[in-house]
C-alpha cells in the first residue's frame, strides 16, 4: 500500500488589523492570490505546481468571513480550486462573527474578539460548522467531509459538535502549534477516532533532542526544509503510518511586510520546497500517493487503535544535520527578503 501524503492548505482572508485600528479594513483576495508583478505567487503558483506534478491537495476554505465580505469573494476562489480537481474542505475562524454586530468596532476596541473553538459550547460550535456546510451548498460545492478549526484550536466538545453536524473527518490537531492540555488529543501522527469523528493530525515530530530534552515541531512547508520532509516521509512509510498531513497557506509563498499585502516579493525558499515535495511525490508515486484528505480517509480502514488515546501515535524524529541548516537558512533568507523589500518600499515600520 502506498503512503498517502495530504498537503493541506488553510485558505482564508485576514482581519487586517481592523479590530485594533479604525483606519484598517479586512483583506480578502490579496491574501490568497498574493500577486507579484501581476502574477499570482500564492494560490496561482500552488495550483500550477500541483497540476504539473499530478498532486491532489486539500484546501480548507474559510467561510465565516462572509459576515464581513458581503460580495462573497471566496466563492470564485473555492470554485476555481474545485474545478481544478482538488478537495475543498471546511475551515472556520469564529472571530469573523464579530461583524454580525453593528457596533463591532466599539466592542473590538475593548478587547480582542475570541477566535477559538477551544472551550466553546457544543451547540454554538455546531451552529458555526453548519454555517460552513450551508455556505458550501450555496457555492454549489460538494458537502464538506473534513473540518479544520481556526488556529488548530480544539477540545473534546468540538468533536461532539462535529459529530452533531455530521462531519466524519477532522484535522484539527497540530500539537506543536496548539496543545489543548488533554492528553488524549496529544496526537502526533496517524488516525484517531473521537466521538465517532476520525482525526488526522498534522504530523508533529521531534526536530532536535539534547539528552532528555526534545523540541517538537509540526510539519509545514514554510517551517521545514525539504530534506526534513523527505526524511519524515520515509520514516512514516517504514513505521507503517498510513497517512501524513502537511500544513501550508497561500500567503507563505511570498514575503510580505504590510497588512494589506501590497508590499510583497516572491518567497523562492518556500516555493522551492513545495516544488521539491511535489516532484518527489511524482517520482516516487509507486510508494507515495499525493492525494486529498477525504480521498485518503475514505480509502483507509479504521485501525484497531483509532479509538485508543495513545496507540498508533508515533512521534517521528528529525536530525540535527537537517535542523541546524534549516534554521540558519530561514533566518538568513528572512533578513535578505526584508532588505530587498526595504530597498523597494523604504524603511520598515511595524504595523500597529
Amino acid at each position: 500500500m502506498r503512503t498517502r501524503v495530504c498537503i493541506t492548505i488553510d485558505t482564508e482572508f485576514s482581519i487586517g488589523g481592523a479590530f485594533s485600528n479604525a483606519a484598517r479594513t479586512p483583506v480578502a483576495e490579496p491574501l490568497v492570490w498574493c500577486e507579484v508583478g501581476g502574477q499570482s505567487q500564492g494560490l496561482g503558483f500552488m495550483l500550477d505546481t500541483f497540476g504539473r506534478y499530478g498532486v491532489q491537495a486539500t484546501f480548507f476554505v474559510e467561510t465565516l468571513q462572509r459576515n464581513y465580505f458581503k460580495h462573497d469573494p471566496m466563492r470564485a476562489i473555492a470554485r476555481r480550486i474545485h474545478e481544478q480537481g482538488h478537495e475543498v474542505q471546511l475551515h472556520s475562524h469564529p472571530c469573523w462573527t464579530m461583524f454580525q454586530r453593528d457596533d463591532w468596532r466599539e466592542v473590538a476596541s475593548k478587547g480582542r474578539p475570541k477566535d477559538n473553538y477551544h472551550s466553546r459550547d457544543i451547540d454554538d460550535s455546531a451552529a458555526l460548522i453548519q454555517q460552513g456546510i450551508d455556505t458550501f451548498a450555496d457555492w454549489g460545492l460538494p458537502r464538506p467531509q473534513v473540518f479544520r478549526s481556526g488556529n488548530m484550536h480544539h477540545d473534546d466538545a468540538l468533536y461532539q459538535a462535529l459529530a452533531k453536524a455530521g462531519i466524519p473527518y477532522a484535522s484539527n490537531v497540530a500539537v506543536a502549534i496548539f496543545d489543548c492540555g488533554d492528553s488524549k488529543y496529544r496526537l502526533y501522527s496517524g488516525q484517531h477516532e473521537r466521538h465517532g469523528v476520525r482525526e488526522f493530525p498534522v504530523l508533529t515530530f521531534a526536530d532536535w533532542a539534547l539528552g532528555s530534552k526534545q523540541h517538537i515541531k509540526s510539519l509545514t512547508i514554510a517551517g521545514s526544509s525539504f530534506a526534513e520532509t523527505r526524511r519524515l516521509l520515509e520514516q512514516a512509510r517504514a513505521a507503517g503510518i498510513p497517512l501524513v498531513v502537511i500544513l501550508t497557506h497561500p500567503f507563505e509563498y511570498v514575503q510580505n511586510r504590510d497588512l494589506a499585502f501590497s508590499q510583497t516579493r516572491i518567497n523562492s525558499q518556500t516555493q522551492r520546497r513545495l516544488v521539491q515535495l511535489c516532484a518527489f511525490l511524482h517520482e516516487h508515486r509507486d510508494r507515495f500517493d499525493g492525494c486529498g484528505l477525504a480521498t485518503a480517509a475514505n480509502a483507509l480502514p479504521v485501525s484497531a487503535s483509532a479509538s485508543s488515546p495513545i496507540a498508533g501515535n508515533i512521534l517521528l524524529k528529525g536530525a540535527l544535520r537537517h535542523t541546524v541548516p534549516r534554521m540558519a537558512a530561514q533566518v538568513a533568507y528572512h533578513k535578505y527578503g526584508r532588505w530587498l523589500l526595504s530597498r523597494k518600499h523604504g524603511p520598515y515600520t511595524r504595523p500597529t
